[in-house]
């Protein structure tokens, strides 16, 4: 069966991974890009130039394997986007998903094929009726768990995710959306990893214990 990954969630030392409030001018709140500030450095994001180290061996991760994403409401879009028919997501006309990706919504719409093989599918659906959704999507390939934070809490509290990826920013941000509440004692169920880079972050795998 194909796994169920997270990469490159971005979070401060205390547990956020957005800011607030969320608009379509601040897409993470008063946090601004400074959790993604590692990533920008990297030839993963920057195609030509920037760095090779184990940022950017962390953050290429991301793609490979990947036949289907989930999301939530507001990863596609900011508050409100759902009275908006003209909404597409923040990514313009050819989205870096290239799969089809699926959008948990309370308020569904029909399906929107895009430039480069992304297809967004809006579902009403629980964790578990979305992964079904996206498996039998991927074609045997994995699926990624795109965030924001809720989802992947949601995801992870569900014993959904197979294989998470976070990055942890030295910064506080004090408010947002937080990561961690409601998973106690997470650690028992997975095995660990940390990797501490020159540019200040810290990489943290799990990946889930079998047997």
């Amino acid at each position: 069966m194909s796994l169920t990954r997270i990469h490159n969630l971005s979070i401060s030392l205390d547990g956020f991974a957005t800011g607030e409030p969320q608009s379509k001018e601040a897409p993470f709140g008063h946090a601004g890009e400074r959790l993604h500030e590692w990533m920008f450095a990297t030839r993963f994001w920057k195609k030509t130039g920037g760095t090779v180290g184990a940022d950017h061996a962390f953050a290429e991760r991301h793609e490979p394997g990947i036949g289907a994403e989930i999301m939530g409401a507001n990863k596609f879009g900011p508050p409100g986007w759902q009275d908006d028919p003209d909404w597409k997501g923040w990514w313009g006309p050819n989205p870096p998903f290239h799969t089809p990706t699926f959008v948990l919504t309370h308020r569904p719409r029909p399906p929107i094929e895009m430039a480069g093989g992304t297809t967004f599918h809006f579902l009403d659906a629980s964790p578990a009726e979305a992964l079904q959704a996206a498996r039998e999507a991927a074609g045997g390939q994995d699926v990624r768990i795109g965030g924001g934070a809720t989802v992947v809490r949601d995801f992870v509290a569900a014993g959904l995710v197979d294989n998470m990826h976070l990055v942890q920013v030295p910064i506080v941000l004090g408010r947002g959306v937080r990561v961690w509440d409601g998973l106690e004692a997470l650690e028992q169920g997975y095995d660990i990893e940390v990797v501490s880079t020159p540019s200040g972050v810290t990489h943290l795998t799990f990946m889930r214990k079998r047997g």
